[in-house]
Protein backbone atom coordinates (compact mmCIF):
# COMPACT_ATOMS: atom_id res chain seq x y z
CA UNK A 1 0.00 0.00 0.00
CA UNK A 2 2.27 2.45 1.11
CA UNK A 3 6.19 2.13 0.03
CA UNK A 4 8.81 4.55 1.20
CA UNK A 5 12.09 4.60 -0.12
CA UNK A 6 15.86 5.91 1.35
CA UNK A 7 13.89 9.25 2.66
CA UNK A 8 15.92 12.45 3.18
CA UNK A 9 14.77 15.70 4.47
CA UNK A 10 16.72 18.83 5.82
CA UNK A 11 15.64 22.14 7.47
CA UNK A 12 18.17 24.63 6.78
CA UNK A 13 21.69 23.02 7.28
CA UNK A 14 20.12 20.23 9.61
CA UNK A 15 19.51 16.62 8.39
CA UNK A 16 16.02 15.87 10.13
CA UNK A 17 14.98 12.53 8.00
CA UNK A 18 18.11 10.34 7.27
CA UNK A 19 17.68 7.19 4.81
CA UNK A 20 13.68 6.40 5.73
CA UNK A 21 12.38 3.35 4.66
CA UNK A 22 9.81 1.42 5.55
CA UNK A 23 6.42 -0.18 4.25
CA UNK A 24 2.89 0.27 5.62
CA UNK A 25 0.53 -2.87 4.32
CA UNK A 26 -3.14 -3.21 4.08
CA UNK A 27 -5.16 -4.72 7.14
CA UNK A 28 -2.32 -4.06 9.04
CA UNK A 29 -1.10 -1.49 11.55
CA UNK A 30 2.44 -0.15 11.53
CA UNK A 31 3.45 2.12 14.49
CA UNK A 32 6.05 4.45 14.16
CA UNK A 33 7.23 5.25 17.76
CA UNK A 34 10.19 7.34 18.70
CA UNK A 35 10.30 10.29 21.56
CA UNK A 36 9.56 14.03 21.30
CA UNK A 37 12.23 15.75 18.72
CA UNK A 38 13.06 12.77 16.74
CA UNK A 39 11.21 13.73 13.29
CA UNK A 40 7.77 11.26 13.75
CA UNK A 41 5.91 14.39 12.30
CA UNK A 42 8.25 15.52 9.76
CA UNK A 43 7.82 12.21 8.39
CA UNK A 44 4.12 12.49 8.26
CA UNK A 45 3.99 15.90 6.57
CA UNK A 46 6.79 14.38 4.01
CA UNK A 47 4.53 11.56 3.31
CA UNK A 48 1.21 14.07 3.32
CA UNK A 49 3.67 16.57 0.80
CA UNK A 50 3.53 19.31 3.79
CA UNK A 51 7.03 19.30 3.11
CA UNK A 52 9.46 18.49 0.85
CA UNK A 53 11.10 15.07 0.11
CA UNK A 54 14.94 15.74 -0.57
CA UNK A 55 15.93 12.53 -1.77
CA UNK A 56 14.04 9.10 -2.36
CA UNK A 57 10.63 7.98 -3.11
CA UNK A 58 7.36 7.53 -1.84
CA UNK A 59 4.78 5.39 -3.04
CA UNK A 60 1.04 4.54 -2.89
CA UNK A 61 -0.42 2.11 -4.40
CA UNK A 62 1.89 1.28 -6.55
CA UNK A 63 2.08 5.43 -7.81
CA UNK A 64 4.96 7.46 -6.95
CA UNK A 65 3.85 10.36 -5.05
CA UNK A 66 7.06 11.83 -3.79
CA UNK A 67 6.18 15.33 -5.73
CA UNK A 68 2.64 15.04 -5.52
CA UNK A 69 0.64 18.34 -3.84
CA UNK A 70 -1.30 17.51 -0.32
CA UNK A 71 -4.89 17.23 -2.33
CA UNK A 72 -3.51 14.87 -4.82
CA UNK A 73 -2.54 12.62 -2.01
CA UNK A 74 -5.81 12.77 -0.65
CA UNK A 75 -7.29 12.08 -3.54
CA UNK A 76 -5.24 8.86 -4.20
CA UNK A 77 -6.88 7.38 -0.49
CA UNK A 78 -4.51 8.79 2.30
CA UNK A 79 -6.48 10.34 5.05
CA UNK A 80 -4.40 12.14 7.77
CA UNK A 81 -4.97 12.75 11.41
CA UNK A 82 -2.65 15.75 12.35
CA UNK A 83 -1.03 15.78 15.55
CA UNK A 84 -3.22 18.34 17.66
CA UNK A 85 -6.63 17.06 15.74
CA UNK A 86 -6.68 20.77 13.97
CA UNK A 87 -10.23 20.37 13.43
CA UNK A 88 -12.36 24.04 12.77
CA UNK A 89 -14.04 25.15 16.17
CA UNK A 90 -16.04 27.33 14.57
CA UNK A 91 -17.67 24.79 12.42
CA UNK A 92 -20.01 21.94 13.47
CA UNK A 93 -19.57 18.12 13.91
CA UNK A 94 -21.49 17.64 11.00
CA UNK A 95 -19.56 20.44 8.84
CA UNK A 96 -15.97 19.07 10.09
CA UNK A 97 -17.05 16.15 9.00
CA UNK A 98 -18.43 17.20 5.97
CA UNK A 99 -14.85 18.65 5.10
CA UNK A 100 -14.11 14.97 4.97
CA UNK A 101 -15.85 14.49 1.74
CA UNK A 102 -13.98 17.16 -0.18
CA UNK A 103 -13.04 14.23 -2.84
CA UNK A 104 -16.15 13.02 -2.91
CA UNK A 105 -19.65 13.64 -5.49
CA UNK A 106 -21.25 17.31 -3.90
CA UNK A 107 -23.66 16.40 -1.60
CA UNK A 108 -22.22 13.08 -0.59
CA UNK A 109 -23.62 11.82 2.78
CA UNK A 110 -21.07 11.13 5.78
CA UNK A 111 -20.32 7.34 6.02
CA UNK A 112 -22.46 5.43 8.21
CA UNK A 113 -19.31 3.50 9.63
CA UNK A 114 -18.03 6.93 11.19
CA UNK A 115 -21.14 7.16 13.34
CA UNK A 116 -21.01 3.27 14.01
CA UNK A 117 -17.48 3.81 14.89
CA UNK A 118 -18.11 7.03 17.31
CA UNK A 119 -21.47 6.91 18.44
CA UNK A 120 -21.14 9.89 20.30
CA UNK A 121 -20.79 11.85 17.22
CA UNK A 122 -23.99 11.59 15.75
CA UNK A 123 -25.34 13.55 19.62
CA UNK A 124 -23.12 16.31 18.46
CA UNK A 125 -23.72 16.83 14.63
CA UNK A 126 -25.62 20.78 15.81
CA UNK A 127 -22.91 21.98 18.63
CA UNK A 128 -19.46 23.92 17.07
CA UNK A 129 -16.11 21.69 17.17
CA UNK A 130 -14.22 24.03 19.56
CA UNK A 131 -16.93 23.01 22.30
CA UNK A 132 -16.65 19.63 22.46
CA UNK A 133 -13.78 17.68 24.76
CA UNK A 134 -10.10 17.18 23.84
CA UNK A 135 -11.58 13.64 23.42
CA UNK A 136 -14.10 14.09 21.26
CA UNK A 137 -12.54 16.57 19.18
CA UNK A 138 -10.27 13.86 18.77
CA UNK A 139 -12.61 11.14 17.80
CA UNK A 140 -14.01 14.19 15.00
CA UNK A 141 -10.78 14.69 13.58
CA UNK A 142 -10.43 10.35 13.00
CA UNK A 143 -14.13 10.46 11.51
CA UNK A 144 -13.21 13.49 9.36
CA UNK A 145 -10.34 11.39 7.86
CA UNK A 146 -12.39 8.11 7.48
CA UNK A 147 -15.37 10.27 5.43
CA UNK A 148 -13.38 9.90 2.40
CA UNK A 149 -12.91 6.25 2.46
CA UNK A 150 -9.57 6.19 2.60
CA UNK A 151 -7.01 3.24 2.00
CA UNK A 152 -4.38 4.39 4.06
CA UNK A 153 -5.13 5.81 7.44
CA UNK A 154 -2.46 7.85 8.91
CA UNK A 155 -2.80 8.94 12.27
CA UNK A 156 -0.35 10.92 14.77
CA UNK A 157 -0.37 10.55 18.35
CA UNK A 158 -4.27 10.53 18.54
CA UNK A 159 -3.82 9.75 22.35
CA UNK A 160 -2.18 13.19 23.07
CA UNK A 161 -3.97 14.67 26.47
CA UNK A 162 -7.07 12.75 25.65
CA UNK A 163 -8.61 10.81 28.68
CA UNK A 164 -8.46 7.00 29.42
CA UNK A 165 -11.83 6.31 28.69
CA UNK A 166 -12.23 7.84 25.12
CA UNK A 167 -8.52 5.97 24.48
CA UNK A 168 -10.42 2.86 24.90
CA UNK A 169 -12.59 4.10 22.22
CA UNK A 170 -10.45 5.06 19.50
CA UNK A 171 -8.75 1.64 20.04
CA UNK A 172 -11.33 -0.59 19.65
CA UNK A 173 -12.39 1.81 16.31
CA UNK A 174 -8.87 1.31 15.09
CA UNK A 175 -8.42 -2.54 15.60
CA UNK A 176 -12.00 -2.75 14.02
CA UNK A 177 -10.72 -0.76 10.75
CA UNK A 178 -7.64 -2.85 10.70
CA UNK A 179 -9.89 -5.73 11.57
CA UNK A 180 -12.07 -5.25 8.12
CA UNK A 181 -8.57 -6.11 6.00
CA UNK A 182 -8.67 -3.41 3.38
CA UNK A 183 -7.11 -0.24 5.46
CA UNK A 184 -3.57 0.35 6.29
CA UNK A 185 -2.98 1.93 9.15
CA UNK A 186 0.06 3.99 10.05
CA UNK A 187 -0.22 4.82 13.81
CA UNK A 188 2.89 7.73 15.13
CA UNK A 189 2.40 7.39 19.08
CA UNK A 190 4.85 7.97 22.58
CA UNK A 191 2.23 5.64 24.57
CA UNK A 192 4.12 2.41 24.54
CA UNK A 193 1.22 0.10 25.48
CA UNK A 194 -1.35 1.57 23.25
CA UNK A 195 1.22 1.20 19.91
CA UNK A 196 1.78 -2.56 21.59
CA UNK A 197 -1.39 -3.52 21.66
CA UNK A 198 -2.75 -2.15 18.36
CA UNK A 199 -0.05 -2.99 15.98
CA UNK A 200 1.14 -5.71 14.10
CA UNK A 201 4.71 -4.17 13.02
CA UNK A 202 6.66 -1.66 15.06
CA UNK A 203 9.34 1.03 13.69
CA UNK A 204 11.89 3.24 16.78
CA UNK A 205 12.84 6.41 15.39
CA UNK A 206 15.88 8.33 16.77
CA UNK A 207 17.07 11.04 15.39
CA UNK A 208 16.12 11.36 12.38
CA UNK A 209 16.72 7.71 11.74
CA UNK A 210 15.12 4.26 12.30
CA UNK A 211 16.88 2.14 14.76
CA UNK A 212 14.49 -1.00 15.13
CA UNK A 213 11.98 -2.32 13.92
CA UNK A 214 10.11 -5.86 13.67
CA UNK A 215 6.90 -7.70 14.88
CA UNK A 216 4.90 -6.18 17.44
CA UNK A 217 4.75 -9.63 19.60
CA UNK A 218 9.19 -8.72 19.62
CA UNK A 219 8.99 -5.87 21.59
CA UNK A 220 9.72 -6.41 24.73
CA UNK A 221 12.22 -9.02 23.90
CA UNK A 222 13.74 -5.79 21.92
CA UNK A 223 14.28 -3.54 24.28
CA UNK A 224 11.62 -0.80 23.08
CA UNK A 225 10.15 0.66 25.88
CA UNK A 226 13.97 1.42 26.96
CA UNK A 227 14.69 3.24 23.95
CA UNK A 228 11.12 5.52 24.40
CA UNK A 229 12.39 6.12 28.10
CA UNK A 230 15.97 7.38 27.38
Amino acid sequence: MLTVENVNQYYGGSHILRGISFEAAPGKVTALLGRNGVGKTTLLKALMGLVPVASGRVSFGGEDITRAPPHLRVRTGIGYVPQGREIFPRLTVHENLTMGLATKPRGSPVPERVFELFPVLRTMLGRRGGDLSGGQQQQLAIGRALAMGPSLLVLDEPTEGIQPSIIKDIERAIRALAGEGSMAILLVEQYYDFARSLSDRYLVMQRGEIVRRGDTEGMERDGVRGLLAL
